[in-house]
């Protein structure tokens, strides 16, 4: 499902059996429907927040190892992969929202090379929610977060990730 469809309801979501739960919200976190599987068994959910709060605790519950990969399983920033689609709907609206697939070749340059070596010293891809930050915000993000400590960056991904999914799920709902 993308954000493009039907907008869910928080009493039919909590109704739901666990497989049509993770059918429902399995791609807000990127790749990873086991999030939403394992915060299944938190329903009925009072709020939108609560259900994200829920999803957010299955992944920081889920330790550093799982939550690396999981993290490895997100797309670079980039411009050609939201020219080409080679990314989830979600992803590529949200690249978009940024201006990044009308980036300049130098643009787009700089940005792969940035990208490259973030991920070298991090040992994970950038992870920015691209609709808090203008084009030239998410450069400037990248070039002053390349510098921290490989830790501190994997604590800041895992909070960036947490104002991707609540976008993701508000707009799910409605919100």
């Amino acid at each position: 499902m993308s954000t493009l469809q039907t907008t869910l309801d928080l009493r039919a979501v909590n109704a739901m059996e666990r497989s049509a739960f993770t059918a429902a919200l399995g791609d807000i976190f990127e790749h990873s429907p086991w999030v939403a599987e394992a915060a299944w068994v938190g329903r009925p959910f009072p709020s939108v927040a609560a259900l994200h709060a829920a999803m957010m605790a299955a992944v920081r519950a889920s330790g550093r190892s799982r939550q690396i990969e999981f993290l490895r399983g997100h797309p670079p920033l980039s411009g050609a992969a939201v020219r080409a689609g080679a990314m989830t709907s979600d992803s590529i609206a949200e690249q978009k929202s940024a201006g990044l697939e009308s980036l300049s070749a130098g643009e787009e340059e700089a940005l792969a090379r940035m990208n490259r070596d973030y991920e070298a010293r991090h040992g994970i891809p950038f992870i920015v929610c691209v609709r808090h930050y203008t084009r030239a915000g998410i450069f400037a993000e990248l070039a002053s977060r390349s510098a921290r400590d490989p830790v501190q960056e994997l604590d800041e991904a895992m909070r960036q990730i947490g104002f991707i999914t609540g976008l993701r799920l508000a707009a799910r709902f409605g919100a």
